[in-house]
């Protein structure tokens, strides 16, 4: 009995061995099969985006070129290979692409050898649009100077060729070198996906060029790309969620808190103000009529709450706060410091919310930002007022100060004071600008959840920047004008602009018709301020051919 026992025994362990054995040897197999099987129509990558909730416009993964000698370098070609060998996919790696170090701006020759991707539409303007009319006037035809490799936040070198079967060979695991691979596939500029074309797209006078199809194409992929993760963004007083997508793209959703006719509630403060989606969307589409091009895309989105939150999230602390309230409605709240309870809870009909998803900008650790306090900020304190709120001399002093003593910096706090005051937003406490341009750069028009939140009332106290310093571009003060005009007026501009968008209608009518108000007292202060010192004075002429960023003008300081 005992020895039936232990040949019993010796066979299950033979079979626990025999089946070990076999398991191991296909989940050896099976990526290569799969990779030999499946063609051009799917990723073999193994990763999966970072789960980790990172920095507001920046935490992309954007690296620069591998060298021929790093094994982690060399396994990122074999992932765009991947992904450039797909005519549907418009994906990127697990790594966020880890594509070029140094990006490209348009479509013409560079170089030494080097390509820009296309910033042209190739679509004839539509005759009977206001806004199309509006972007063929001449004040929205004038190219910016020469780009150089100084000027471009990343420079891409589209001629690199890689060898498909390269994926395969062990040489990816770190033996061997770039030369080994025979170039047959080169991979283009335009496989990228519309995220990364983005980024290296970024130049120092502007986030993306006027008519570059790559903004309507990423403003799609916003709306229609599979969101794969999502992760509650540190940081910031109220929620928003970080969203990763299928083609690895990243973007910021602020649900929505406010219907579109509710208006900020008198007895609220600034700094306790609700953050509302639509203002994010509107201020996009404001920023490009009035030619900034300084806010980065961004596109309305309905989301399942359920399918694309709660059931891809990995984050315990936002997937506690899911529940169901008592109309039978998906809600969750979060963690943040304000209007994060069960009583401020953001709830679906029954599981569907709008929100705004802002595209992200290239990853800190290779576009470095700067983080500047805004001169003019304000004292986010119940009864203490800020300097400039007391001294009516304050700009003489910022005038002074660098950067604002020279260069474009102050003309740049000008055009956001406009920018502001039309969306009635206040919170403006600091901006951000790429380091690489150093201070001869824009600033990037972040955080824009506070605009459009009164209707009824104009906050002339946002106009002080401009009352005290009385300085603006020559171009910004013509087109202010133009958009005064009855055939270019700016709400009927963004009414078409918004129409665009899959939320619309973005602003009920009185937020538009409060533009077209505050465009008219805008133009009234620059009007007083000509009467008072002079045309010369306050009006910077920009609209001389080819003026870079060295170009010699009288500083602030010295007016």
């Amino acid at each position: 009995m005992k020895m039936i026992l232990l040949r019993r025994f010796r066979v299950l362990i033979l079979m626990v061995f025999l089946i070990a054995c076999s398991m191991h040897i296909m989940i050896d197999l099976l990526p290569k099969l799969e990779r030999h099987g499946g063609g051009g129509g799917g990723c073999s990558c193994s990763n999966v985006p970072s789960e980790q909730p990172q920095s507001w416009g920046g935490k992309q993964l954007l690296q620069g070129w591998p060298s021929s000698s790093s094994s982690s370098n060399k396994h990122t070609l074999r992932i765009l290979q991947d992904f450039s060998s797909e005519p549907s996919s418009n994906g990127s790696s697990p790594e966020r692409s880890k594509a070029a170090g140094e990006g490209a701006r348009g479509g013409a020759e560079r170089p030494g050898g080097q390509r820009q991707l296309s910033a042209r539409s190739g679509r004839a303007p539509d005759r009977s649009s206001r806004l199309s009319a509006l972007f063929e006037h001449p004040l929205y035809k004038k190219s910016p100077p020469p780009l150089t490799d100084e000027d471009t936040l990343f420079n891409v070198n589209t001629d690199i060729r890689f060898d498909p079967k390269a994926a395969e060979e062990e040489a990816w695991t770190g033996e061997g070198t770039v030369d080994e691979f025979s170039p047959t596939v080169e991979l283009m500029a335009e496989s990228y996906p519309n995220w990364l074309r983005f980024h290296i797209g970024i130049n120092r006078y502007e986030l993306y060029s006027r008519h570059n199809p790559v903004i309507d194409a990423l403003l799609k992929d916003l709306v229609t790309q599979k969101i794969t993760s999502v992760a509650m963004k540190s940081g910031g007083t109220q929620l928003k969620l970080i969203m990763t997508f299928q083609n690895y793209g990243q973007a910021l959703f602020k649900p929505m808190k406010q219907t579109r006719e509710q208006e900020t509630p008198p007895d609220f403060f600034y700094f306790s103000d609700f953050e509302r989606h639509n203002a994010e969307i509107a201020a996009f589409h404001l920023d490009k009529i009035l030619d900034f091009r300084r806010v980065p895309p961004v596109a309305g989105r309905l989301v399942n709450m359920t399918k694309e939150i709660r059931d891809v999230t990995r984050d315990k602390k936002l997937w506690r706060t899911f529940f169901i309230s008592p109309a039978n409605n998906v809600c969750f709240y979060g963690e943040c410091s304000y209007y994060c309870s069960t009583e401020h809870a953001l709830c679906g009909k029954p599981d569907q919310i709008e929100g705004s998803l802002a595209a992200f900008l290239p990853d800190l650790a290779l576009a470095k930002r700067k983080t500047w306090r805004n001169p003019w900020r304000r004292s986010y304190h119940k009864r203490k007022k800020a300097e400039w709120e007391v001294d009516p001399d304050y700009c003489e002093e910022v005038k002074q100060t660098p950067p604002y003593d020279s260069g474009r910096r102050l003309l740049d706090i000008m055009d956001m004071t406009i920018f502001d005051f039309l969306m009635g937003n206040m919170d403006r406490h600091h901006y951000e600008t790429f380091e690489k341009f150093g201070n001869e750069t824009f600033i990037i028009h972040l955080d824009n959840g506070r605009g459009f939140g009164k209707h009824s009332h104009d906050e002339i106290s946002i106009l002080v920047p401009l009352t005290q310093c009385c300085r603006v571009r020559k171009s910004t003060h013509l087109r202010l004008q133009l958009l005064a005009k009855e055939e270019y007026k700016l709400s009927v501009l963004m009414a078409e602009s918004m129409e665009r968008d899959r939320l619309t209608p973005v602003l009920i009518q009185p937020h538009l018709d409060a533009m077209d108000r505050r465009l008219r007292l805008v133009l009234n202060v620059l009007s007083e301020c000509i009467e008072k010192e002079g045309y010369s004075y306050v009006v910077e002429d920009d609209l001389q051919e080819n003026q870079g960023p060295d170009h010699a003008h009288i500083g602030p300081g010295q007016r």
